[in-house]
C-alpha cells in the first residue's frame, strides 16, 4: 500500500470552546493547573534559538503504570502547561485508534457485501453486479483486484446489466478536498467514502530513457476513460526540487498532461496524486480492472442502492483492525483515520456521520477516562484524523489516555502501531536509540507534537506528551528530540534510584 504524506493548514473555532475545555478538565488529576519540574536545558535552548516562547509548549512526562503513593497518583517527572487547551494535530489519531481497538476489538474487520444479482448462465450475468461500501479503508488496488477475481470465480465473465455502487453507509462532511489548505491534489486531503477504492489516488512514475533523452510517464492504476501523457523531455543539472520543474495539468481529468522538463539526475521517481475527479474514481477504476481481467460489461458503472430483501452473494473481508491501525499511526494516514472515525459512528451508533462518530468518541472518552459531563461537553473533537484547526485537547488528557491504554487489553496492538524510533514510520529518521521510543507524531502548519512511550535507561517506561502551538512550531522538533533523550536518561531525574 502506498504511503502518503500528511502535512496540513486553517483557522479555528471561537476561543470560548477552548476556555470551556480548560475549565472542564479540572478532574484530570491532583496536579491540574500546576507546573512540575523545569524544561531540560537542551530543549529550552532550542525554543530560545527558534524564538518559540515557553508558553507555546505543553509537556507531560510521567512513569507508566506507577502505583499510587498514600492514595495519591505519583507526581509527574515534568508537567508544564498540561491543562492548556491546544491543537494536537495528528495526535488526535491516538483517540480514534485506541477507541476503535477498545470498542471493536483488534480482530474486528470490515465486510464489503457483493451481490451477483440476476440469472447467471454460461458465464453471462443477465443482471447487475452490486457492491455496497461499508467503510473498508484497505480496499487498495490489489484488494480491489481480488474482489473482482472472487466475482469471476463465481462464474461471471460478462455482465449484461450494470456494476452498481452503494455508498450510502457514510454521510461524510460536505466539503471539497481544497477546503482545508487549497491543496486538493494532496493525497492527505482525500475525503472519506463508504466505498473508498485505492484512496482515490494515482501514482505517476517517471522513468528516464537516456538514449531518447525523455522520461517515460506511467500511471498506477490506469483508469478507464483517462489518458496520460506518455513522456516528457529531460534536462541536465541536479535533481533538486524536481516537482517544481515538472508541472502537472489536471484541468481536464480525462487528459493528464505534464509540462516542463524532468531532470536526468533524479533517476526514477514517483509522485502520488489525489485524482482530480474523485467522484468518478471508483467507477473508472472498476471499469478498467474488470476489462483488464477479461470481463465484459454491457452496461455502465453507476451509483445505486443495494438490495435489502436478499442476502449478499459473498462478503469481502478486510484485514483485521489491528493491521489497519498500524497503517494509520505508523504513517499518520489521514484518510484511513477518517474512515475509521466514521466507522465508529456506523458500528456503535448506526450512522456513519461525523456527528455520530463524535458522540461515540466523546462518550467513550468520558467512560474510559472517567471525565465528568462538563469535561466531555467541553472537548472539541472535529474529526478522527487531526486534519483540523478546530480540535482542542490538553496534554494532560493525552497523558491520561496513554496511561489508560497501557493498562488495557489492547495495549500491545496500540503500542505496536506507533512509529518506533530509528526504525519505521514517521520516526524512521529519529536519532533516539532504535526501538526505545514509540511515539505518534503530529504536524500542521503551526502545530507540532509527539505523544507515546519511552523506555528509560533504568528499565522504567515513561509516557511523553509534548505539543507546540506557534507559527514556528516546525522548528521545535529538535526540542522534542531533546525531551526524548532526557526521558531516556531517567537516571538523572529526581526520585530515580
Amino acid at each position: 500500500m502506498p504511503v502518503f504524506p500528511y502535512f496540513k493548514p486553517r483557522v479555528g473555532r471561537p476561543a470560548a470552546a477552548a476556555i470551556a475545555l480548560c475549565l472542564g478538565l479540572g478532574a484530570l488529576g491532583s496536579a491540574a493547573g500546576q507546573s512540575i519540574g523545569t524544561l531540560p536545558p537542551e530543549a529550552a535552548a532550542v525554543l530560545q534559538r527558534e524564538r518559540i516562547p515557553p508558553e507555546a509548549l505543553s509537556v507531560v512526562v510521567e512513569e507508566v503504570g506507577a502505583l499510587p503513593v498514600r492514595g495519591q497518583p505519583p507526581a509527574p517527572r515534568l508537567r508544564l502547561q498540561a491543562d492548556k487547551p491546544v491543537n494536537p494535530a495528528s495526535l488526535t489519531k491516538l483517540l480514534t485508534t485506541y477507541a476503535a481497538l477498545d470498542l471493536l476489538g483488534p480482530a474486528w474487520s470490515w465486510n464489503t457485501p457483493v451481490w451477483i444479482n440476476g440469472e447467471l448462465r454460461d458465464g453471462v450475468l443477465d443482471g447487475s453486479l452490486i457492491i455496497q461500501g461499508r467503510g473498508d479503508p484497505k480496499l487498495v488496488l490489489e484488494r480491489v483486484w481480488l474482489l473482482l477475481r472472487r466475482v469471476q470465480a463465481a462464474g461471471v465473465r460478462e455482465i449484461r446489466g450494470d456494476i452498481v455502487l452503494d455508498t450510502d453507509a457514510f454521510a461524510p462532511p460536505r466539503s471539497a478536498p481544497a477546503d482545508f489548505d487549497n491543496e486538493p491534489l494532496r493525497p492527505y486531503n482525500v475525503r472519506a467514502d463508504a466505498l473508498l477504492l485505492n484512496q482515490k489516488t494515482v501514482i505517476y512514475r517517471f522513468t528516464p530513457d537516456a538514449v531518447r533523452n525523455v522520461a517515460r510517464i506511467s500511471a498506477e492504476p490506469t483508469l478507464a476513460g483517462t489518458t496520460v501523457q506518455a513522456e516528457l523531455p529531460m534536462a541536465e543539472g541536479p535533481c533538486g526540487d524536481w516537482r517544481s520543474t515538472v508541472k502537472p495539468r489536471f484541468d481536464d481529468p480525462a487528459q493528464v498532461r505534464f509540462e516542463g522538463r524532468y531532470p536526468l539526475a533524479c533517476g526514477e521517481r514517483q509522485w502520488p496524486v489525489a485524482d482530480p475527479a474523485p467522484q468518478t474514481y471508483a467507477a473508472r477504476l472498476l471499469a478498467q480492472l474488470w476489462a483488464e481481467a477479461g470481463g465484459q460489461l454491457r452496461g455502465k458503472v453507476r451509483a445505486g442502492p443495494a438490495p435489502t430483501a436478499t442476502p449478499p452473494t459473498f462478503q469481502f473481508e478486510s484485514p483485521p483492525l489491528a493491521e489497519v491501525v498500524r497503517d494509520i499511526n505508523k504513517y499518520s494516514n489521514n484518510t484511513m483515520a477518517q474512515q475509521l472515525f466514521l466507522t465508529l459512528g456506523l458500528e456503535r451508533a448506526g450512522q456513519g456521520t461525523p456527528e455520530a462518530a463524535r458522540e461515540v468518541l466523546q462518550r467513550w472518552l468520558a467512560e474510559r477516562l472517567r471525565l465528568d459531563a462538563a469535561s466531555q461537553q467541553a472537548l472539541v473533537i472535529d474529526n478522527g484524523s487531526g486534519l483540523s484547526r478546530d480540535t482542542r485537547l490538553p496534554a494532560a488528557l493525552l497523558a491520561r489516555l496513554l496511561q489508560s491504554a497501557w493498562a488495557s487489553p489492547v495495549m500491545p496492538d496500540l503500542v505496536a502501531s506507533l512509529p518506533a524510533s530509528g526504525t519505521d514510520g514517521t520516526l524512521r529518521r529519529s536519532q533516539a536509540p532504535a526501538g526505545r521510543a514509540h511515539l505518534k507524531t503530529g504536524s500542521l502548519r503551526d502545530v507540532a507534537g509527539v505523544a507515546g512511550y519511552v523506555l528509560g535507561d533504568s528499565g522504567r517506561r515513561y509516557l511523553l506528551v509534548a505539543i507546540v502551538n506557534h507559527p514556528n512550531a516546525a522548528a521545535a522538533r529538535p526540542a522534542f528530540d531533546a525531551l526524548v533523550q532526557w526521558t531516556l536518561r531517567d537516571g538523572a531525574m529526581p526520585g530515580t534510584p
